[in-house]
């Protein structure tokens, strides 16, 4: 049978490095490397595939999450996740349940692209540092986390101005309804008016915070859960079925969100404060946690979960599924 041309380069990188006693491993991490723009086009395809799929169908849920979460303690505009909704849908129509979208859906080009290269060339480089190019299940988790420190710089600022955007209904309402609502335009030169380029990267910390154990879940259980499928039914992870990479994609959201959703709710609060310094109430993780705690004790730690959770089983298998299956189509072509 004819052979790929990346079996090819594959089988003659082995010839060269076993002519001149050079570790194959070596050899095919280099190869790698040199691969590296045609693997960044790779990722940023099926990344933003996944990445739009995931926000058209979880931004509604994303919006009553973060209402629910940036809201007053003490004097809340929502008394739970129905009423948020029938609220959002009685005064801003259904459209006001995708407030905010363009930013992450104008970001996921960037964002989808920097999360599956990073965590693309994280296991690159965790093989480089040993014999043999296999990773153990702990390095998966390792790599995942090291991939969530990265995609901060990018995912910060597009959460960022998602959060100010779906807001706008809480601060309106307790102010009266007399605060003015400016479009996401007006909010990014508002920003960066007040703060320079500092000013998209307000609740950085926190994004952080969350970002780096959460992806060590996310990415780390994801690849488990396929090699156990692949071990059980002794078959290649491409030939997994899309039912099944559905499960696994959203059994590994459903972990990410269910450990990581309090540090998710100081992110939420921090990012959603005012964008000037002088006026925020939340300026550090630890002053938001007190703050936090003292407005309402643990239960504070966990609102907008369920919206959360109702989201995050099907958006994060969809995406997970979409990704690894426009993978397996490019690799064949």
């Amino acid at each position: 049978p004819s052979r790929t041309s990346s079996q090819v380069r594959s089988a003659l990188l082995v010839s060269f490095a076993r002519a001149r006693n050079i570790p194959e491993h070596v050899l095919r991490l280099s190869g790698r490397y040199a691969d590296w723009p045609l693997s960044l086009s790779l990722s940023l395809s099926k990344g933003t595939c996944g990445g739009i799929v995931v926000t058209l169908i979880g931004h509604p849920f994303d919006t009553l999450k973060v209402r629910l979460q940036a809201q007053s303690v003490a004097n809340p505009v929502y008394s739970g996740v129905v009423d948020c909704f029938k609220q959002t849908v009685s005064k801003e129509g259904i459209k006001g349940l995708y407030k905010g979208m363009s930013s992450p859906l104008a970001g996921q080009m960037v964002f989808r692209a920097s999360l599956f290269t990073s965590f693309a060339q994280s296991k690159v480089f965790l093989a480089s540092q040993q014999e043999g190019g296999a990773l153990s299940q702990s390095q998966f988790f390792l790599a995942g986390g090291m991939t969530g420190g990265v995609v901060s710089f990018a995912e910060g600022p597009i959460d960022f101005y998602k959060s100010q955007m779906q807001v706008q209904a809480i601060k309106a309402a307790e102010a009266g309804g007399s605060l003015p609502q400016p479009n996401m335009a007006e909010t990014v030169k508002r920003s960066l008016a007040y703060n320079g380029v500092r000013g998209p990267f307000q609740g950085l910390s926190a994004t952080m915070l969350r970002n780096i154990p959460a992806n060590a879940v996310y990415f780390g259980s994801f690849e488990c859960f396929k090699g156990l499928a692949c071990d059980r039914y002794n078959c290649k992870a491409s030939d997994l079925s899309v039912p099944a990479l559905f499960g696994m994609g959203g059994l590994a959201g459903s972990l990410y969100w269910a450990l990581l959703f309090p540090a998710d709710v100081i992110k939420s609060k921090m990012q959603s404060d005012s964008i000037a310094k002088g006026e925020r109430t939340y300026k550090t993780i630890a002053g938001t946690v007190r703050s936090l705690y003292k407005e309402g004790g643990m239960g504070v730690f966990y609102r907008g979960f369920v919206p959360c959770m109702l989201r995050s089983t099907p958006a994060n298998g969809i995406m997970l599924m979409t990704v690894d299956k426009v993978r397996n189509y490019i690799d064949g072509l």
